[in-house]
């Protein structure tokens, strides 16, 4: 079974930083110094259990007026299985509903694609952040009208 959890910066957070740890700390090598921030305890934090067991997290923050996001991880076991896209896409509901009218993305360059998918467009130049080659990227609200006939 698949149970997401929503926490504030302020609630119990091992569980999302126990995955990022393991993918970012210890898979990819970024330092611990870098990786908890002073933006954590401001997030929301989104954690997703399979069987009760932490598998993917992310978190949303809002600096000055923009919202983004960050931190998004899955476990390597459980990658594949659309995880990382319910993270996602539960982070941007989340930045709507509070009034945002497009989420922001420092995306590794790896994971394009898979933001691309999701609706983000890169915009501006490549950039290193913690020793990872990133590209700033956008999603806007999808706004629909309606036509009465």
């Amino acid at each position: 079974m698949i149970e997401a959890k929503w926490m504030l910066g302020t609630d119990e957070l091992t569980d999302a930083f126990y995955i990022r740890k393991e993918v970012f700390i210890k898979e990819q090598q970024i330092s611990e110094a870098i990786e908890y921030d002073e933006w954590d305890p401001k997030a929301f934090h989104v954690v997703v259990y399979e069987q009760g067991q932490p598998k993917a997290t992310g978190r949303l923050i809002k600096q000055k007026d923009q919202y983004l996001l960050g931190r998004i991880a899955v476990l390597k076991e459980a990658r594949g299985k659309g995880l990382g896209d319910l993270v996602v896409r539960m982070l941007i509901r989340k930045a709507f509903d509070l009034g945002a009218t497009e989420v922001h993305i420092h995306a590794q360059i790896s994971a394009r694609p898979f933001y691309e998918k999701l609706g983000f467009e890169a915009y501006g130049d490549c950039y290193d952040e913690a020793g990872i080659l990133h590209i700033s990227m956008v999603k806007k609200e999808d706004i629909q009208g309606s036509c009465a006939q």
